[in-house]
């Protein structure tokens, strides 16, 4: 059904892909859909924020983030998955919805957390990405 799907994760956020990551397999079940997984660098902010960052500290961040996503590929992405990891540099919820697109997914499987009475349904970047994606999107509740 689905021929490409992204599945979006937190490194450091073992429940943002605990869950979904067995969902996004799920969809990968045929053998032949390739799976993008990807995580996010989030950029300073305000430009006072990275003047206290030394030269270079981002080149370096998105260089430790890529071993860190290719070691997460080795144990946990099944032998036989064809799999592309893609470390993104930005807002979280604009660098999956440009992913997606530029990937050409079909669909995109993403964990949530437990909502807050300040979230309603979603966390916060699983309703933008619900709102905006032209894609399918699976969000899988977290713990």
């Amino acid at each position: 059904m689905f021929k490409t799907v992204l599945l979006p994760i937190d490194l450091s956020a073992r429940n943002s892909w605990q869950k979904a990551l067995p969902a996004a397999l799920d969809l990968c079940h045929s053998g032949d859909t390739v799976l993008h997984v990807m995580t996010v660098v989030p950029d300073f902010g305000m430009s006072v924020v990275g003047s206290f960052f030394e030269a270079g500290f981002e080149e370096k961040a998105l260089h430790k983030v890529g071993e860190d996503l290719a070691r997460w590929v080795t144990e946990y992405i099944p032998d036989g998955q064809e799999v592309h990891p893609h470390v993104m540099h930005g807002r979280v919820y604009d660098q999956i919805i440009t992913a997606a697109n530029e990937l050409g997914v079909d669909a995109i499987v993403m964990g949530s957390h437990t909502p807050e009475l300040s979230d309603y349904l979603l966390g916060p970047n699983a309703a933008r990405v619900v709102r905006h994606a032209k894609q399918s999107v699976f969000v899988v509740r977290g713990e």
